[in-house]
């Protein structure tokens, strides 16, 4: 027998039907599939971010000048909240009770050593139980203090400010803005999570209740009744992916896409081609629904967290690299789907990629063919 088996188009379109009425009589698995492509990707889009806004400041002035009272006021929104004037006995049981991010404390006689120039130190104190914050903010607020400090001692001692013509162009992302990052990254990440789900889930649906074998009976190979689920569960997580894209990141959102919807809908159905054989292959070693959860939850923390999108491939370990590129299809799809939708890339830039997932998600769905029929056979 082929690796592959033997297909049939008729028969393959009516299992694929089959299978599109078994996620319709699923009304949980609908609602998981509406609520990740809407609600959840504008509620992380919007919700959750590591920007620099509105953290709460005190300072201790014990200098009481004039160079720390423009300190104290420089400290201003939009990325920081007025800072709060507090005494030194206060600073400890407001930071206990994290009350503030940071606390600038200007020791007595700090502009009169500047001026002497004589060495002067500001004490900041942080806290870093917001890590992302606390370091981000710690550099923009360090930024801040040392303006105001060479705007002083410029305008004291009569120092000439330097002539620099500094200029940023930011492609892409011209604001920063976290949420054109984080909407299409979560739409990256359900496509993942909900198609092993999805497949994972409809193959031991099939085994609970019995009717793999009953499809067996019937004129239908291995290769089809896989290769259908497949199918079908691609179907509905590509359509779902698109429709999240127009009316949640770009309507709602305002997030503009770039390049062309139809190519990401053309990688995103190759991708899931990959990740659906995996959530097959998962469920081969699952008997009941709670031990292919087990399976699926570390699959796709992998798959998510090393994936390029929460943190560059480039941070990561050489071997590391090397291995996720090789075992895993996310990394090429994030590339791909960055490269289209932020930059506009057509198919001539991003066959490599779509090359790459195709060809891991044939070898996935051999594994997966081949571990579906073995476990026919031993059962």
């Amino acid at each position: 027998m082929p690796l592959f088996g033997r297909y049939r188009l008729d028969t393959l379109f009516r299992l694929i039907v089959k299978e599109l009425y078994s996620i319709k009589a699923d009304p949980v698995m609908l609602v998981l599939v509406v609520y990740a492509f809407t609600i959840a990707i504008y509620l992380v889009s919007t919700g959750v971010t590591t920007e620099i806004k509105n953290l709460p400041v005190a300072v201790v002035d014990e200098d009481r000048s004039t160079l720390s009272r423009q300190i104290a006021d420089a400290i201003s929104p939009p990325l920081f909240k007025p800072a709060v004037q507090l005494t030194a006995p206060q600073v400890d049981p407001a930071m206990n009770a994290g009350t503030y991010v940071f606390v600038v404390q200007i020791p007595p006689n700090f502009q009169a050593d500047l001026t002497a120039a004589k060495p002067a130190t500001i004490l900041v104190e942080v806290d870093a139980t917001a890590m992302a914050q606390a370091g981000n903010g710690s550099a923009y607020l360090q930024q801040v203090i040392s303006n105001e400090v060479e705007t002083f001692l410029q305008g004291r001692l009569g120092a000439a400010a330097p002539d620099i013509d500094f200029v940023m162009r930011t492609r892409f992302n011209p604001n920063l803005d976290p949420v054109w990052f984080s909407a299409v990254m979560q739409v990256m990440n359900n496509i993942a999570l909900l198609t092993l789900i999805l497949s994972g889930a409809a193959l031991i649906r099939e085994r609970e209740h019995g009717t793999v074998e009953h499809l067996l009976v019937m004129p239908v190979t291995p290769g089809e009744i896989t290769l259908s689920k497949i199918i079908a569960n691609g179907m509905v997580i590509v359509v779902a992916a698109g429709i999240s894209l127009i009316v949640v990141v770009h309507w709602m959102l305002g997030v503009p896409m770039l390049g062309s919807l139809g190519l990401f809908l053309f990688g995103t159905a190759i991708y899931t081609l990959s990740i659906a054989s995996l959530g097959i292959l998962l469920g081969t070693f699952a008997t009941s629904m709670g031990q292919f959860g087990l399976l699926a939850i570390p699959t796709l923390v992998v798959l998510m967290l090393l994936s390029g999108g929460m943190t560059p491939m480039e941070s990561m370990p050489a071997w590391l690299q090397y291995t996720m590129k090789t075992i895993s299809p996310s990394p090429h799809f994030v590339s791909f789907a960055q490269s289209v939708l932020y930059r506009g890339a057509g198919l001539s830039v991003v066959w490599p990629q779509l090359l790459t997932f195709l060809a891991l998600g044939v070898v996935y769905y051999a594994i997966s063919l081949y571990r579906f029929r073995t476990v026919l056979l031993k059962g």
